[in-house]
């Protein structure tokens, strides 16, 4: 009788047994022991100072887990505030051998993020887990230790603090001398020079003085040298006043102090518009008139189409030298920082414009 095979079952059966085969390969790993934080002592105390970011702070060891079969271990070590179950942690990172450290700045960073207090000691909890592969399967969880953490925030250096106390502060509403009103000046120093300036209107016969500290006439009073008004000044009590507008009069003012050297200067502004839109363009200030009273310059003009700024050309060359230095543009309204701000696009047409400097030179403009 002749046979006929059925391949189809043929190739079920060899399939069956090639499976069989490979499952007699199959590899079973099962977790065993769990890793065991050894150091630093449960309860350790460690103080954070931002002069020493970059040195160690934390160094944990652990010993290893142990899994069924000798493989690749990842560990996350992971912190939270004590007490709280590790209900919301900070990874403090991830490793593949049995110690992890953290130098000040990177403990400082993961403590600050878990809410403690900068300067204060706070309480944190630590643990490791070690899981394997991609998916972190078999996952086995440490003991806990608690440390106890100071930590600190960057605190940004104030800039120092110069006060303009004497007869002008009856101009801005405040009384005359009233040291505890005393009005702060600019600081244009570089961090370690001690140099200020204001913008403020004196009349011919006013006085004034520097101190160092609003309400006190202890921590610094700087007045002239025996009244001479030479520009040098001396940090005494029996320090005479300061009288700028003894020459030129009633005035608005320019006052640059620099307490280093003990010296200060002076100048009554001269304020004008120039550009290619005044009647001057770029070869000088058309003049603007100033209002004691109200404290603003002011000028009706009939401008080009054109551009153009205003400037105190006297200023810049008796301070820096450079005519340009005081200068206010369209977009800076600083005036001593920024000579390179853009100019005022005007079109052609009559204008009555106001101009005025606050106490720290910030300019507001109208009628442009």
């Amino acid at each position: 009788m002749k046979k006929i095979f059925n391949f189809s079952v043929l190739a079920l059966l060899f399939m069956s047994v090639l499976s069989c085969s490979s499952d007699d390969d199959i590899t079973i790993v099962e977790s065993d022991s769990a890793p065991v934080l050894i150091s630093p002592e449960d309860g350790s105390s460690i103080v954070l100072t931002e002069d020493l970011a970059d040195n160690p702070a934390l160094t944990l060891v652990w010993d290893h887990s142990v899994y069924t079969v000798d493989t690749e271990i990842d560990y996350t070590i992971e912190m939270a505030v004590s007490g709280t179950d590790f209900a919301a942690p900070a990874v403090a990172g991830t490793t593949n051998t049995k110690v992890y450290s953290l130098n000040v700045a990177e403990l400082n960073t993961i403590a600050i993020g878990l809410g403690l207090e900068p300067f204060e000691q706070g309480s944190v909890d630590v643990r490791v887990t070690s899981s394997l592969g991609d998916n972190a399967d078999l996952a086995m969880v440490s003991n806990v230790i608690s440390l106890n953490i100071t930590p600190y925030v960057t605190i940004e250096p104030e800039d120092p603090q110069l006060f303009f106390v004497g007869a002008p502060q009856a101009y801005y509403g405040l009384n005359a001398w009233d040291n505890t009103t005393a009005i702060p000046m600019r600081y244009i120093g570089d961090g370690t020079t001690m140099v200020f300036e204001a913008y403020v209107k004196v009349g011919a016969a006013d006085g004034f003085k520097f101190i160092g500290v609003q309400g006190s006439w202890d921590d610094g009073n700087y007045g002239t040298v025996g009244g001479a008004q030479d520009g040098n000044l001396e940090n005494s009590g029996g320090s005479s006043d300061i009288k700028v507008a003894e020459t030129d009069g009633d005035g608005f003012y320019y006052v640059w102090v620099d307490l280093d050297n003990l010296q200060y200067q002076s100048v009554k502004m001269d304020w004008g518009i120039i550009g290619s839109a005044t009647a001057n363009g770029w070869d000088g200030e058309t003049a603007m008139t100033y209002d004691f009273e109200n404290n603003k310059y002011t000028i009706a003009a009939t401008l080009a189409e054109g551009e153009m700024k205003f400037r105190s050309s006297n200023t810049g060359n008796f301070i820096a030298g450079d005519a340009w230095k005081f200068n206010v543009g369209n977009s800076d309204p600083m005036v001593t920082y920024n000579p390179g701000a853009p100019n005022f696009s005007v079109s052609a047409g009559s204008y009555n414009i106001e101009f005025s400097l606050d106490l720290v030179g910030t300019a507001t403009v109208s009628g442009l």
